[in-house]
């Protein structure tokens, strides 16, 4: 591998070294400052905050057998990547996921923002962390086959030269570079433009949630864009049209075994509602759903729900209260 040069770290070599010895709290303090940029990879490569669980688990196990093979060519997160990377390569193959070309990804699974504020301590994570979670871009990443995602996600958001992709890959320069043209293709077409955070964001989301509270379907109506977007995975269902998600979401409350109460929370850097309903009898609240959004101007333009009340402890959101 043409890994760069690590920085000479004294206290991180005396950890090394006491890993190397079989010291396992000296490991879990060696690999610990990496554990969220390792699960973000696993997560931008699975599209499933579950799976990259799974995944950096067997990273960690992998990482700790074969410590001794670590050379210190590279930074050591570069090697943790590399064992990341493979995990994820296999446990895709394991499951049977080809790229998703049309339809709904039943897999998919909102990334919380609080847990990506973990990056904020490395600044060369920040944007990386950032700008590459948005949940438009882990749908196109899983419409790639797995090593066109892998080396678009090495090369674009981690900074890998090509050389170092093509030795993971076992693959020549040329065919990565001819992988990476074909997956930005896919990507470019599919992600479009991103609009940076700003407070309109908070404005939009509360006046959608005061027309919800109000019952006001009209006044929830005029917050959608004209074109406004509802999918819901993994059910194959996307409606489009301001007035087709209205009458969707009007039907949803007058359907439902309670009234809805909404919190506000964020996910893969957008704004998004956590969204309760309440006990008929005895009023306490349960958790039913994440609904995951996105605003152009001052209107929601895409909304993306995920109906799995155990996403809630991924946010540190309770599944029930009053």
């Amino acid at each position: 591998m043409t890994g760069r040069a690590a920085p000479a770290d004294p206290v991180e070599d005396e950890v090394l070294a006491a890993a190397l010895d079989g010291d396992g709290r000296a490991f879990g303090l060696l690999v610990e400052p990496h554990l969220r940029a390792l699960h973000v990879h696993c997560y931008r490569m699975l599209g499933s905050f579950d799976d990259a669980d799974e995944a950096l688990q067997d990273v960690l196990l992998r990482s700790w057998k074969s410590l001794g093979t670590f050379q210190g060519r590279a930074p050591l997160r570069h090697w943790l990547v590399r064992i990341a990377t493979n995990t994820c390569l296999k446990m895709i193959e394991r499951k049977g996921r080809l790229p998703v070309t049309t339809g709904e990804i039943e897999y998919l699974q909102p990334y919380p923002d609080r847990l990506l504020d973990d990056l904020d301590d490395d600044p060369a994570t920040v944007v990386e962390g950032r700008e590459s979670v948005a949940l438009a871009f882990i749908v196109a990443l899983q419409r790639l086959p797995a090593t066109q995602r892998a080396a678009l996600i090495l090369k674009d958001a981690l900074g890998w030269t090509g050389a170092e992709v093509a030795d993971l890959l076992d693959s020549s320069v040329p065919a990565v570079n001819s992988m990476l043209q074909r997956a930005r293709g896919t990507l470019g077409a599919a992600t479009g433009p991103r609009r940076p955070l700003d407070g309109r964001d908070d404005e939009v989301l509360g006046r959608f949630t005061e027309a919800w509270r109000r019952h006001d379907f009209t006044a929830l109506a005029a917050v959608l864009h004209e074109d406004a977007v509802l999918r819901m995975p993994p059910e194959d269902l996307v409606l489009h049209g301001r007035e087709r998600v209205a009458e969707f979401l009007a039907g949803l409350h007058r359907e439902s075994p309670g009234e809805f109460t909404l919190m506000a929370t964020r996910a893969n850097g957008h704004p998004a509602l956590a969204a309760y309903t309440a006990d008929g009898r005895t009023g306490a609240l349960h958790a039913y759903g994440l609904l995951v959004c996105t605003i152009s101007g001052d209107h929601l333009e895409t909304a993306t729900g995920f109906g799995v009340p155990a996403l809630f402890a991924h946010f540190g959101l309770p599944a029930s209260g009053s």
